[in-house]
């Protein structure tokens, strides 16, 4: 079986299972009166969703032709696969959702660059708010203590509008706000770009008809400079056969 068959028959199946993990990651997160039950639920996706992520990783990874070059550009999937190792940074669950969405949505989207960055943005904001309301709730003087704080906080900081009523004052809520900045810049960019590409190219459709048109017209006056030489060719040499002796 070759990479790419591979990355296709489990497109939507991880997409699925990315889903569960974010309900699973998301509602202890929110919901701090969980039963103990729908926590250890919670707590059992997330780790299923981690063997799948790890099991899809390592096969990509034996059928790649080039493995080095498949760790350099998968470097999101190969930090979801080391996160055990990294729990004290709760926060970095998030990265294997990131990855697995990236890879699949992203791909699946190529081309239709306005729906892609409105889902890209919502998708940042929400996982932002989670990732500092799971680094803030608890921290003394912490003023993100609610999913309705954190999402507001997200979207100012996302649009870089950032009033500065709320901000995280742990280090790992500080990291998810250096990283929502520069996902906000990069999709300004990315907006940016959409739009003047956009632009250029109802530019160059406006060239392109007015250069057709004129193209018609150069075409039709040279039809018709030919069709008069033609005429007074015709009529010279009528001319001159009237002028002959006879």
């Amino acid at each position: 079986m070759s990479l790419t068959r591979w990355e296709r028959m489990t497109q939507w199946p991880l997409i699925a299972v990315a889903c569960l993990f974010l309900v699973a990651y998301a509602w202890p997160t929110i919901d701090v009166g969980l039963p103990p039950t729908a926590g250890a639920l919670c707590g059992t996706v997330v780790t299923v969703s981690w063997v799948v992520f790890a099991v899809d990783y390592l096969v990509r990874l034996v059928l790649a032709p080039r493995r080095w070059i498949f760790v350099r550009s998968n470097l999101l999937d190969l930090a979801a696969v080391a996160l055990p190792a990294l729990r004290p940074l709760r926060l970095l669950r998030l990265i294997a959702l990131v990855g697995v969405v990236h890879r699949t949505i992203g791909t699946s989207l190529r081309g239709r660059v306005a729906i892609y960055v409105g889902g890209a943005t919502t998708f940042v904001i929400f996982l932002a708010a989670l990732a500092a309301l799971d680094a803030e709730r608890g921290a003394p003087d912490a003023s993100i203590t609610t999913m309705g704080d954190a999402l507001w906080w997200a979207m100012t900081t996302v649009t870089t509008v950032g009033y500065g009523d709320l901000y995280p004052v742990t280090t790992a809520g500080r990291f998810v706000a250096a990283a929502l900045m520069l996902c906000g810049i990069a999709l300004l960019g990315t907006v940016t770009a959409s739009l003047a590409s956009w632009l250029l190219d109802r530019v160059r459709e406006v060239e392109e008809h007015s250069q057709n048109a004129t193209r018609k017209d150069v075409a039709l006056l040279t039809e018709e400079v030919r069709a008069l030489r033609r005429e007074l060719a015709a009529q010279r040499s009528s001319t001159v056969q009237d002028d002959r002796p006879t």
